[in-house]
């Protein structure tokens, strides 16, 4: 009699045990569905975007931020009356300086190749408004501890465009959103 109770307290133990264990398992499921429904990146792609150029007018900044979904590059372009600012962004095998054709480096399991249609100088004085050295990091931009963003180059400004490279952890989805002075990178974490 007393086999058969040990059985029974064993058999009741490991049931326990196994039902423990699937509910955690079960609720991090839920949780991991639910964090996925709310990173919806339904429309990014990672194919080529591009708008027209309706305007130059000269970068003045590019900032970096993180988000829960995303890792966010910010172009500032102040336009006359807010303007849509051209650009054509797209993954590349290797990045290129336009003009020289020279390769540069950039880190990353990929490479996202943003052109701007503005020019980080004035075109009227020829001034710098934006301080980018081909081949090195953006000036002030740190994407240390970013999930997406690795690395950041300044190719060019040549012919009213300028040239940035992305190091992105792989090739990730990714969307180009434009307000007012504004053009906005946002790469998906997953």
């Amino acid at each position: 009699m007393r086999r058969l109770g040990t059985v029974l307290t064993a058999v009741v133990l490991a049931g326990a045990a196994v039902s423990a264990t699937a509910g955690p398992a079960t609720a991090a499921s839920a949780t991991g569905t639910a964090a996925a429904a709310k990173c919806d990146t339904a429309g990014w792609g990672s194919a080529l975007k591009s708008a027209d150029a309706n305007d130059h007018q000269p970068l003045r900044s590019i900032r970096t931020g993180r988000h829960d979904c995303f890792d966010r590059m910010v172009f500032e372009v102040p336009t006359a009356g807010g303007k849509p600012v051209g650009y054509r962004i797209g993954y590349v095998k290797e990045l290129h300086q336009d003009g020289s054709g020279d390769r540069i480096q950039v880190g990353g399991g990929a490479i996202l190749e943003i052109r701007v249609a503005a020019p980080s100088y004035d075109p009227g004085t020829g001034g710098t408004t934006y301080p980018g050295k081909a081949g090195k990091p953006l000036p002030g931009v740190s994407v240390a501890g970013y999930r997406t963003f690795k690395d950041t180059r300044f190719a060019a400004s040549f012919e009213g465009d300028t040239q940035i490279g992305l190091g992105v952890a792989k090739r990730l989805p990714f969307r180009v959103i434009q307000q007012k002075n504004q053009l906005i990178v946002d790469v998906a974490h997953s």
